[in-house]
């Protein structure tokens, strides 16, 4: 099953880096700007359609999907209605992403062999 991610770029100008496990995302949220409750209601469809496909062909939900969705209603509950939100990218199977300014701070701890971690 072709999963993507895409970018949103918040009013606050913050971009967050999305997944979805179906293609469906891109054609319910192409590359533009929407009013917050517009991309709401697009993305929870999008990501919905998305876990129903994977319960389809596996038997059960996609809860990286369900995440995604949850994660996104938090960072909208910061905004109005009527702000805008852009779809910056698309990064359909195949490719290659940019890394985000903030992918680094996000990234787990490394463990060397002596059992110590960095920070």
């Amino acid at each position: 099953m072709p999963e993507m991610r895409f970018d949103v770029r918040w009013p606050d100008r913050e971009v967050t880096r999305c997944y979805s496990p179906s293609l469906v995302i891109s054609e319910l949220l192409p590359v533009g700007s929407y009013p917050l409750f517009e991309f709401m209601e697009r993305v929870r469809a999008g990501l919905n359609i998305g876990s129903e496909r994977v319960r389809l062909k596996f038997g059960f939900y996609c809860s990286a999907a369900m995440d995604q969705l949850a994660e996104l209603q938090e960072r909208a509950r910061r905004f109005e209605p009527q702000d805008s939100v852009e779809v910056s990218a698309l990064y359909p199977p195949g490719v290659e992403m940019p890394t985000l300014a903030h992918d680094s701070a996000k990234a787990p701890p490394t463990v060397e062999a002596g059992g110590g971690s960095e920070p």
